[in-house]
């Protein structure tokens, strides 16, 4: 299993990392093994779920680290699993509606770097403890049109029912990219995001919304990502 091979390496190197580079560094490893061989030109729906794969080995390795290992030790590990998994650029679009469109390059800016750090303070809250949970993918995808899959994973919990995170995703030449997750199969991360966005924008604009993400990574984040 991929996992017990990162953490043979993270045995071997504890002696030469710190905390939060022996974190990123067992991270790393685990995406290593489990990519190893692959074929940089393969985008068919197969690289979906190893994209998918990849994003659960790295939550397992965050998780086991725990809340042992200081938030921003865990955010700076699990960062770069977040930017490789997902088109957050693509996600804030959507989730901000019609909106985006008029607002200036400088407020893009500015709203994608604080929307990538809730994103990733977002997972790094979600995924802190570890009791024996486990991920499954599904082998097979569902398609919902060209270059356009769903796929299922679930976390099993040792006692309890288990939760299903589907992910809806693209594919270009650039690789298969997560653009929305379904709750319980059903429920659009990103439908729920523009319905509080909606309000945000109306009520304030962009500075709004940008002041009501830092305010949610710092809470998060206990005050560490201010």
């Amino acid at each position: 299993m991929v996992i017990d091979g990162a953490d043979n390496i993270l045995s071997h190197a504890r002696s030469r990392f710190g905390r939060r580079s022996l974190l990123g560094f067992a991270i790393s490893a685990a995406v290593s093994l489990k990519l190893a061989g692959r074929a940089s030109a393969e985008t068919g729906p197969e690289d979906a779920i190893a994209t998918i794969r990849y994003l659960n080995e790295a939550l397992l390795v965050a998780m086991k680290a725990g809340e042992a290992t200081d938030f921003r030790s865990r955010f700076d590990a699990l960062g770069p699993a977040i930017d490789r998994a997902f088109d957050l650029q693509a996600v804030l679009a959507v989730s901000v509606g019609p909106r985006w469109a008029v607002l200036s390059p400088n407020q893009k800016h500015r709203l994608l770097v604080a929307f990538r750090r809730y994103t990733v303070a977002s997972y790094v809250a979600a995924f802190s403890t570890y009791a024996g949970q486990s991920f499954t993918v599904s082998p097979v995808t569902r398609s919902l049109g060209p270059r356009r899959e769903i796929v299922q994973s679930r976390i099993l919990l040792v006692n309890g029912p288990a939760t299903e995170l589907d992910y809806v995703m693209t594919g270009s030449a650039l690789g298969w990219k997560v653009v929305d997750v379904l709750v319980d199969g059903s429920i659009s991360r990103v439908a729920v995001q523009r319905s509080d966005f909606r309000v945000l924008l109306t009520s304030g604009g962009g500075d709004a919304l940008l002041a009501s993400l830092q305010r949610k990574t710092s809470d998060l984040s206990g005050g560490t990502l201010a």
